[in-house]
């Protein structure tokens, strides 16, 4: 077994490692409504979400893979090192938000560490006055603009929904509605976890083909069966394993959820995160979740959304990107010494 052959076999399996870390963290997005107004336990919840995760394998193609493996930094920057110091980056800093409960974005600390760990490469070959060439100035302008599309869309369609609701059942009891709609969340909660798994697995993907490509184990940017599969059981699993820190800062600390609330909240994130996916953009099912939840809140009343808490939030989505690439930049720069000094 050559050197190459096993850094590809190493870079799979951080890739895998993030990807469940990925299901893992956004387990939240997925089933924190859900569980929060006790339509289903926490492990009925998780078990209802991975088996969507993993459903979605073969619903929206692999175009958010081809953006992030292919349109994000370019071609001749894409080297196993780059790579592999991108997911170290990213999975630190999935590991520091996840440890605080903070609902952050694993889509863009993956692209975050992708651009950091391609400056830390460009400056080393190129000098530090071209540490922006890798960039793909076109790829970055739709994924940046999505972290403020992708929450709007969700509260706009959640609010929207949330007060159709309310027209339609305000001569109902909160009791009659809430057993239907206990009922109708199941079938959002399905939504947003098929959802969440059809965008999300696609950033492994992404870094996974493009590591082929890169080392000339495939011809073209064309994502393996055997990826796709993989990925999606990595996030399944890591799903089913659940983030709870994090369920509780979305589903309980943001607002007040019951069962119509959720099933609105739900809806308008899932319709958000496919229409991202349907442009093939690697959006961050955080963002549009809770988005969907502060929308649904807003509904209600302004008061009903704990605005400190969305700060809160709001900061960890500022502070990804900058900060994952920043940890990926540092990841490079060791391996680069580590390489050196052998």
């Amino acid at each position: 077994m050559n050197a190459t052959l096993l850094l590809v076999i190493l870079i799979c399996a951080l890739a895998f490692c993030f990807d469940f870390l990925n299901g893992f963290h956004d387990a939240a997005n997925s089933v924190a409504t859900v569980v929060s107004t006790r339509v289903l336990t926490p492990m009925q919840a998780v078990a209802w979400a991975a088996f969507f995760n993993f459903a979605a394998a073969f619903s929206f193609g692999t175009g958010v893979a081809k953006t992030v493996g292919h349109g994000m930094i370019k071609d001749q920057f894409v080297t196993p090192s780059v790579l592999l110091a991108a997911l170290l980056g990213a999975i630190l800093w999935d590991l520091a938000t996840w440890w605080v409960g903070l609902p952050t974005s694993s889509s863009h600390a993956i692209v975050g560490g992708l651009a950091g760990s391609a400056i830390a490469k460009a400056q080393f070959s190129h000098g530090l006055a071209r540490s922006f060439e890798p960039i793909e100035a076109g790829g970055w302008f739709a994924t940046l603009a999505f972290i403020f599309i992708a929450p709007l869309i969700g509260m706009i369609l959640s609010g929207a929904v949330m007060a159709i609701v309310y027209r339609i059942f305000q001569h109902k009891t909160p009791r009659e509605t809430d057993k239907l709609f206990r009922r109708l969340q199941l079938f959002s909660a399905a939504a947003l976890s098929w959802a969440h798994g059809t965008n999300d697995a696609q950033k492994t993907m992404g870094v996974i083909t493009g590591l082929l490509v890169s080392v000339k184990y495939l011809p073209e940017f064309k994502v393996p069966i055997w990826v796709i599969l993989y990925a999606h059981l990595a996030m399944g699993l890591g799903t089913l394993s659940g983030g709870w820190r994090i369920v509780h800062t979305v589903g309980q600390r943001l607002t007040k959820l019951k069962p119509r609330t959720g099933f609105c909240a739900e809806g308008g994130a899932a319709v958000s995160i496919l229409f991202a996916t349907f442009l093939k953009l690697p959006v961050s099912t955080t963002h549009a979740t809770a988005g969907a939840i502060a929308g649904v809140g807003w509904a209600q009343r302004a008061k009903a959304v704990r605005w400190g808490v969305a700060s809160n939030i709001l900061w960890a989505w500022v502070l990804t990107i900058p900060f994952a690439a920043m940890l990926a930049w540092g990841c490079e720069h060791s391996l680069h010494l580590f390489a050196g000094a052998q």
